[in-house]
């Protein structure tokens, strides 16, 4: 490797170093221009007449800058003369890019960024910045990723930021991952990820498209200039393919299974679709995705599944989603993590996914199998996207599918959908069948029935030949059915149950159609009308042979359109209706009503191998659905909506139940139809108060918070209406709704709740109750979060009094208020006393519970939170880790507790100077706080407020102050301006202010801050003095001084 010296008389010298004896350099990365110094240039000396010499000289004097006494540049450091050099050279540049101590990217179409200049002269630099041509030229990928300190230039060869600076602007620029950017392993992105990065680039000399992709595919391969980029890509291609032989596609195979949907024996026609689906999703590895969007009962669903079984072979693994709502996509994910953690037992991430508790754990934990960069080639099918998320839509049961796809470039997929807008990849309009033979088969097929198309042998009156006359009946009924293959199969279900001739099944439709237009004038469409007639006929077959039946899918339209199983509907008392008791009495009575159903192809029994505590469900077409809606509910029965609604408040499990999760992850899809029912006004109220307060449970318990809201307030206003204010019924809800609001950060309101609650209490039970004791405990747990420290302590004593009275010293109840008075203690600064309540508390869950429970868990965590605080850092390091072990495998990764470890191992890491792992664990932490609990929830602001300490220790100063605004906006709003957090962050916006010179700021806010301590905390507490040392210094602030107060801060 030659390196450059640059002499004290302003020259420069070559010198050659072996790879063993290379010394520290820099490095240059550069577009390059017409007149550029080469390396003959430097040996004849007639570089200085070049333009290119300033780019050196830049070079040089920027490397002696860094003391750094080499540099490198690829215009004159290499013999391009010299094939074999030349070869040998940019085989080895990634090498000796990413080896270099500074990467200086010189930037002449980037003029230097002004630190005086308003938001939009910078907003305006960043655009100049983002369209430099740098970005475009395929050499400066690998220039870009490989070093670790990479600096950015402008054209007068000032400074504008580094990599880690200008990260954000890099990233959206590029489409470079973050990892990429900060030193990941490339191995970790696909090839076809890594191709992406290089997609728009360009390169001068064609076949250098694919010979500046050697390092970042970490191959060698001889050079052949004249090949052309085709050939010279191919030869790269063959080589990323010898590289990585180690993998093979068996590493990643899961037998195929689609035992959770119905296809059909017998799939008919859609040839050119198949074809279509199969050349879209072909090709190199990269990300193929269809989209099938037609109308409902179009078969969308059978074509996919037939697409999938005709070349399964073309796939490692493929995979069926349910998108119908949020819910059963999310089941379906954790049945996908199942089905693959018995073929791949040590695939990362899914051996500790409980497939019932866990469901965003599996979620996460499934996308990121499916990104592993060598597992390319397997198939998603997302079915039954027919509510997608929509710009300008606002309803809140939309999905948006970009949340629950693999984050990497590679893999299959396929999207069903009613909508023509999901635009997510190739669309394919699934049109009805056009071929009359493909619908005479699929009736052939479905009515067991063979031959229909035929007519009758008939004598030809010229030649004397036997020819074939179609069947007039069945021509005309194909022409109803106008090419609906779910009309074609309903229709052939009930020929295949009813000896009726295809004429006699003819009139019957015609009936059934102007029967329809007279009971439904509103029905325009001709598709609906057509598959509306052939259920009706099936229907009144339905009621001829079994009444349970036909009641029962009259029924179902109270409830969600999948899994209905027997013991759901057998709550039912003397009020219910005498049929739903008799449906319900035993398995043979309700299995027998639902295979009736089943026979005429109306209903769909469960097939799936999952596990289940209770017996299996059947589901219905969700435009089966519609029609028991619609029509056979047209008359609205308000006494049935109830029936159904309390049927399922019923089901829901209470506190004693050993493992309610399974049941209420079922209950959710029938819950949300009961909402729907209740918030339309189509349920009667009378007596629905306690169905109210139940559902309200389901919800809160499964983090659905606003629809816990909803059904909560329902409940208090029937309970106050029904029994008075003061029931206990009613202060039950008024404490649940406390818990809620506290949870969703709204905590003036909860006050409310838990003092009123706790006024009805005293006078109802007094004051020692436990009910009493509990609303105590819980008003102390919302003073702490206010940060009225005092009033919490008040609170927390006098119900540890009444529970160790009542219940004694090691009862769980007992422990749990010690425990928040540990934390209590943490927050008034008493670390002595803390720690003694943390280690009593955990002495007690241990010996009560375990040393997994999660109250051992979170006791273990704040015992971190106590040794950080105290400076054992290592100890603190312990405790984080073993508890966010715990908190993952009992809870999942994106559970609020496992993350508010994470935020605080992000806290731990900076403080020991591990600041990319603290970010790391930030950005994790901020990530799923936004997505469980909101962007304005207290847990994530205390999460963005630790992302501008961080930001400011990386000298991020523009960052910071963004985090800390965000920080300081939100925790006014959801605390008030007094509050100890809202004044911790004013403190800081403080310390920034410092770092940028700002003292007149700086000063508004340690003013405004120290004010605000006074109040909380006494006048000599250490936060009140120290504040009082920053103002007095900057009130004699010097410029020598500046450098004191800034070791302060740190």
């Amino acid at each position: 490797m030659r390196l450059l010296h640059y002499n004290n008389g302003g020259d420069f010298s070559l010198t050659e170093f072996f790879e063993s004896d290379i010394p520290k350099y820099a490095i240059l990365s550069h577009r390059w221009g017409t007149e550029e110094v080469t390396f003959k240039d430097l040996m004849d000396g007639t570089s200085k007449s070049k333009a290119g010499y300033d780019k050196i000289q830049f070079c040089g004097r920027q490397a002696k800058h860094n003391g750094l006494q080499y540099f490198w540049v690829d215009t004159c450091c290499i013999d391009k003369s010299n094939n074999t050099e030349l070869t040998e050279a940019i085989n080895s540049m990634f090498r000796w890019y990413r080896d270099a101590t500074k990467c200086y990217v010189y930037l002449p179409d980037v003029p230097r960024l002004r630190s005086d200049s308003a938001d939009k002269s910078n907003e305006a630099w960043e655009s100049v910045f983002r369209k430099s041509e740098w970005f475009t030229r395929g050499w400066t990928l690998q220039e870009l990723v490989a070093p670790a300190s990479v600096e950015f230039f402008s054209k007068e060869g000032e400074l504008v930021g580094d990599k880690a600076f200008l990260e954000r602007h890099v990233c959206e620029r590029t489409g470079i991952p973050v990892n990429a950017l900060r030193g990941g392993p490339l191995s970790d992105f696909s090839v076809a990820e890594r191709m992406s990065w290089a997609a728009s680039r360009e390169t001068y000399r064609p076949e250098d498209k694919a010979y500046s992709l050697l390092g970042i595919f970490d191959v060698n391969m001889p050079l052949i200039y004249g090949e052309g980029k085709d050939k010279a890509l191919q030869r790269l291609r063959e080589e990323i393919d010898k590289a990585s032989k180690g993998f093979k596609r068996d590493d990643f195979a899961v037998a195929i299974s689609l035992s959770n949907i119905s296809d059909v024996e017998h799939f008919v026609g859609r040839k050119t679709e198949l074809v279509e689906i199969h050349k879209a999703l072909s090709g190199d590895g990269s990300r193929r995705a269809v989209v099938l969007h037609g109308l409902g009962g179009i078969g969308k669903t059978q074509l996919s599944i037939a697409y999938a079984k005709r070349h399964k072979d073309d796939y490692s693994a493929i995979f069926w989603l349910n998108i119908k709502d949020e819910d059963s996509l999310k089941q379906s994910f954790a049945k996908v993590a199942k089905q693959i953690s018995k073929e791949h037992l040590s695939a990362i991430g899914l051996r500790n996914v409980d497939i019932n508790e866990n469901l965003d754990e599996a979620v996460d934990a499934v996308k990121a199998w499916l990104s592993l960069p060598h597992n390319t080639r397997w198939l998603m099918i997302y079915d039954n996207y027919d509510n997608p998320r929509i710009p300008g839509h606002t309803d809140p049961t939309t999905v948006d599918i970009r949340n629950f796809l693999p984050e990497s470039y590679h893999g299959s997929i396929i999207i069903t959908t009613r909508s023509p807008q999901v635009r997510i990849g190739h669309p394919i309009h699934i049109r009805k069948l056009r071929d009359v033979d493909d619908s005479f088969q699929i009736l052939s097929n479905v009515s067991r029935r063979e031959g229909l198309k035929n007519g009758k042998n008939v004598l030809h009156f010229y030649n004397a030949d036997l020819i074939l006359i179609p069947d007039p009946d069945a021509i005309m009924l194909i022409e109803e059915l106008d090419g609906l293959p779910l009309a074609l199969a309903t229709a052939g279900a009930y020929l295949d149950q009813v000896g009726v001739s295809l004429s006699d099944y003819y009139h019957l439709y015609k009936q059934s159609w102007v029967r329809l237009q007279k009971s439904s004038p509103g029905l325009d469409s001709y598709e609906d009308r057509t598959l509306y007639s052939t259920w009706q006929i099936s229907f009144d077959h339905v009621q001829q042979q079994n009444d349970l039946s036909a009641k029962l899918l009259c029924f179902w339209a109270y409830f969600d359109s999948q899994d209905l199983w027997l013991e759901l509907l057998q709550h039912s008392n003397s009020n219910s209706p005498s049929w739903v008791r008799e449906l319900t009495k035993d398995k043979l009575s309700f299995h027998g009503a639902m295979r009736v159903l089943t026979n005429h192809g109306l209903v769909e029994a469960d097939k799936s191998s999952q596990e289940l505590l209770e017996s299996r469900g059947y589901s219905i077409h969700g435009c089966v659905h519609s029609w028991t809606v619609h029509v056979l509910n047209q008359s609205w029965n308000f006494d049935l909506a109830k029936v159904a609604v309390k049927l399922i408040a019923s089901h829901v499990p209470g506190k004693q139940a050993l493992q309610p999760w399974p049941t209420e992850r079922r209950l959710l899809q029938h819950a949300a139809r009961c909402s729907y029912m209740v918030l339309k006004g189509l349920v009667s109220e009378d007596g629905m108060d306690w169905v109210y307060h139940t559902l309200g449970n389901l919800y809160l318990h499964q983090g659905k918070l606003a629809a816990a809201e909803q059904m909560y307030e329902r409940a208090l206003r029937g309970f106050e209406k029904a029994l008075g204010a003061e029931h206990l019924s009613t202060l039950n809800t008024v404490n649940n709704l406390g818990n809620l609001y506290r949870r969703q950060g709204k905590l003036t309101a909860a006050e409310q709740m838990y003092e009123r609650a706790l006024r009805g209490y005293k006078k109802a039970l007094g004051a020692e109750h436990l009910s009493t004791l509990k609303i105590i405990h819980n008003l102390g747990n919302l003073y702490l979060d206010q940060g009225k420290l005092a009033a919490a302590e008040q609170m927390y004593e006098r119900a540890l009094r009444g529970y160790k009275k009542t219940l004694g010293a090691e009862h769980l109840s007992t422990l749990t208020t010690v425990h928040n008075l540990g934390n209590l203690y943490f927050n008034q600064g008493k670390l002595t006393a803390a720690e003694q309540m943390y280690e009593r508390a955990l002495r007690g869950y241990k010996k009560a519970l375990g040393a997994e429970h999660l109250s051992t868990l979170t006791t273990i965590h704040n015992l971190g939170n106590l040794y950080l605080r105290q400076g054992k850092l290592t100890a603190a390091e312990q405790m984080y880790e073993r508890a966010l072990r715990g908190s993952e495998k009992a809870l999942g990764a994106e559970h609020i507790s496992t993350l508010d470890t994470v935020n605080n191992l992000g806290s731990l890491y900076r403080r020991q100077g591990k600041l990319t792992a603290a970010e790391q664990m930030y950005e994790r932490a901020l990530r799923g706080c936004e997505k469980a609990l909101g962007a304005e929830h207290i847990s994530t602001l205390k999460i963005i407020h630790n992302l501008g300490n961080l930001y400011l220790d990386q000298g991020k100063l523009a960052a910071a102050e963004q985090m800390y605004e965000r920080a300081l906006r939100g925790r006014e709003n959801a605390l008030g301006a007094e509050h100890t957090s809202t004044l911790g962050t004013i403190n800081n916006l403080g310390n920034l202010y410092v770092h940028q010179g700002d003292l007149k700021k700086a000063r508004i806010m340690y003013s405004k801050a120290l004010a605000g301590y006074e109040k909380v905390f006494e006048p000599d507490h250490p936060k009140c003095q120290s504040l009082r040392e920053m103002l007095q210094d900057l009130e004699t602030m010097t410029v020598s001084r500046l450098h004191r107060l800034f070791r302060k801060l740190d």
